[in-house]
């Protein structure tokens, strides 16, 4: 395993430290807010370095097309949902949309069913993430980090561009679904 490899493991095991953080954050333990970011911070930057490190020390593995992804999906999904639900116990100001939530792990649940066909039908088709899915993951990420920093007036713009970009990005991903069917079809 290599060491970008190792960033992303580092992703997904900071996961149930921030899931048991999230489930304390309330009026009486608002110090956890601290924490919680922290932990957060952390888990996006392990996004930004594990990819960079891959590249620069070319160590670009199989199993590190699928963690990588898997750690993002993994975080994304836990904290869009987490953050919702517990909306009302969290002493913050902006609460995180229901609309928003549904966008983002409805695409995410199709890009799963549509990797899961793809696997059946035996088509392989590479799993690169695309510009867009690149601003998507950022822009969730950041909906995320403004909600739970707090910001005055921000977080309603961040998650407008957040659901701008997931709904292009899982556009485009299920264009090369669908293409990559086809091709089979015609052969």
């Amino acid at each position: 395993m290599s060491f970008a490899d190792k960033i992303s493991v580092l992703r997904i095991l900071l996961i149930p430290i921030f899931v048991f953080l999230l489930f304390y954050f309330n009026s009486q333990h608002q110090y956890l807010k601290y924490p919680i970011i922290f932990i957060f911070i952390l888990a996006m930057l392990t996004d930004f370095f594990d990819g960079l490190i891959a590249r620069l020390k070319k160590e670009k593995s199989e199993i590190g097309k699928i963690i990588d992804p898997l750690a993002d999906k993994l975080l994304l999904f836990t904290s869009f949902i987490l953050i919702y639900a517990l909306k009302d116990t969290f002493p913050l100001k902006f609460k995180l949309p229901l609309a928003v939530v549904l966008v983002v792990t409805i695409r995410d649940i199709i890009i799963l069913l549509g990797v899961a066909i793809l696997h059946f039908l035996k088509i392989d088709i590479p799993i690169a993430p695309s510009i867009w899915g690149k601003f998507t993951t950022f822009f969730q990420m950041l909906t995320i980090l403004s909600i739970l920093l707090d910001i005055p007036v921000i977080p309603p713009y961040i998650w407008t561009i957040a659901v701008v970009f997931t709904i292009i990005s899982g556009i485009g991903y299920f264009t090369r679904g669908v293409k990559a069917i086809n091709k089979l079809s015609e052969v």
